[in-house]
């Protein structure tokens, strides 16, 4: 037995090891777009480098998939490694979509709730970074997933107060449903980010 598990130890390091590729390349893409949104227009050309973290993030789920297919033995569930993997792909792919808007949508000026929420949501990534690593021990998340948690109510109450805000102001109605689309990604990001540590809590409870 002690032997079998020496030929697949290997293996399972790589899981780990790509879950917290991922998760660092997450929070980067989340500081990028916090850079980006703070100094709107003048580094609108940040967005390429958080299109290529996303690039990355597909490229990490593409290797762990590889790697699910071509082990016989995992370190968790096979099913909780999928739902895992695309968690962590979901907070990318909606953060580079928040980076796409602004510039699809000719956006001119940042919204101060925009940046409030890009903040938040830097915040929760590097929660979900800092948490990946103790999945390797199966060891207590409970702090993280509070604090995501926390995070994501703030995010809620930004959003609420940023879309009462569009209406409030008379803005043209165009503007309304752009922003209101941005808004509604940063969300989406920031509640994708509560998504990871859910599941990760779950591993933890499962395999400790």
């Amino acid at each position: 037995m002690a032997r079998l598990s020496q030929v697949f130890a290997p293996r399972d390091r790589e899981f780990f090891d790509l879950f917290e590729e991922a998760g660092g390349n997450i929070a980067r893409a989340a500081d990028l777009l916090d850079q980006m949104l703070s100094s709107w227009p003048d580094r609108k050309e940040l967005a390429r480098d958080i299109l290529i973290c996303e690039q990355e993030g597909d490229r990490i789920t593409h290797d762990i998939i590889h790697r699910l297919n071509q082990t016989f033995v995992t370190p968790i569930d096979r099913e909780d490694i999928l739902v895992l993997a695309s968690a962590l792909d979901d907070i990318i792919d909606f953060t580079e979509e928040v980076a796409d808007y602004m510039g699809l949508y000719r956006i001119e000026a940042p919204m101060e709730q925009a940046v409030r929420m890009s903040r938040i949501l830097v915040q929760a990534t590097r929660q979900v970074s800092e948490a990946l690593p103790r999945m390797r021990g199966f060891k207590d998340i409970n702090h993280y997933t509070v604090e995501i948690n926390r995070l994501e109510n703030d995010g809620d109450r930004v959003v609420r107060e940023a879309i009462a805000a569009l209406f409030d102001h008379g803005i043209d109605p165009m503007v309304v449903i752009r922003w209101k689309d941005i808004y509604e990604r940063l969300e989406q990001a920031i509640d994708a980010c509560e998504h990871v540590a859910n599941v990760l809590e779950g591993i933890v409870i499962k395999n400790s």
